[in-house]
């Protein structure tokens, strides 16, 4: 394997934050690699990258990602634009790889085993990581007037467990599983579906809309899950096309990782946090 990457970067979780940033870096010149787990409870899985754990391929705007078994894949694949997508829960092709960037996307409400040594640059998504200690720089991934900050010192804003409003509506656009067990799919991503619908079941427990609306987001059919688990999400604005399109806030994300990944790798010497 080659020694220089100077050019690649490894997306750690590419669900639909992820993939805005996977699908930035690619834009701004990166060649990406993204690792997920081998069985991601993706909700927006028509713009999310990790669907092509499941499908083996996916497009997601003008950008191809494909899953590939090993690193000699990836390398090829990448040279064409495309975004390698490997089942690597440990990211351990860091290691074989040698990028020059590496992302935390995870998400989640710790750190699960990202370092400052992982890479040159490496930049962490949300609060659940601390820059200046697990990671370089954090971009903010909370909604408001700060989305997309990066943040050199400290953490992100916690979570504040309400989601975000579409269209005015938080906590009834989403769809939870009622109980434990397998989900089953009666409607498609994409479908108009009008509230007290049925529109999936877990086990024999359905899942009902609490809105007239379209689905933009199931997680995969056939998948185990625990009860509360999100599964879906219905969007009132009835627009089908919002269902294949990255989110603003993915991109805005996407942008402030670009944005730290530039600085940090041209060696500018950031101060505490963006903007102060």
């Amino acid at each position: 394997m080659r020694n220089c990457s100077e050019d690649w970067a490894v997306v750690k979780g590419v669900g639909d934050l992820g993939t805005g940033v996977a699908y930035s870096l690619l834009k701004a010149g990166f060649r990406v690699l993204a690792t997920e787990i081998s069985r991601p409870l993706v909700v927006r899985r028509t713009v999310s990258f990790a669907q092509a754990i499941y499908s083996g391929w996916v497009n997601v705007q003008d950008v191809k990602a494909q899953m590939v078994e090993n690193i000699e894949e990836a390398w090829a694949l990448a040279q064409q634009g495309i975004v390698p997508v490997l089942v690597d829960p440990q990211a351990h092709v860091i290691s074989q790889l040698k990028p020059v960037l590496v992302v935390d996307a995870i998400m989640a409400k710790r750190n699960t085993g990202t370092a400052q040594s992982d890479a040159p640059v490496v930049i962490g998504l949300g609060p659940g990581l601390m820059a200046g200690k697990d990671v370089h720089a954090v971009i903010e991934t909370c909604r408001g007037p700060n989305l997309g900050q990066i943040i050199y010192r400290g953490r992100a804003q916690a979570d504040s467990k309400v989601p975000g409003a579409i269209d005015g509506h938080t906590w009834e656009r989403l769809l939870r599983a009622p109980a434990t067990g397998i989900v089953s799919a009666r409607v498609e991503i994409g479908n108009l579906v009008s509230k007290g619908q049925i529109l999936a079941l877990v086990e024999d427990v359905p899942v009902k809309s609490n809105l007239d609306g379209v689905l933009r987001g199931m997680i995969q059919p056939g998948l185990y899950v625990k009860e509360g688990t999100k599964i879906g999400d219905v969007d009132s604005r009835r627009d089908r096309s919002l269902c294949y399109k990255i989110s603003d806030k993915a991109l805005k994300v996407g942008e402030g990782t670009v944005r730290a990944a530039l600085k940090l790798r041209g060696k500018i010497n950031p101060s505490n946090q963006e903007g102060v």
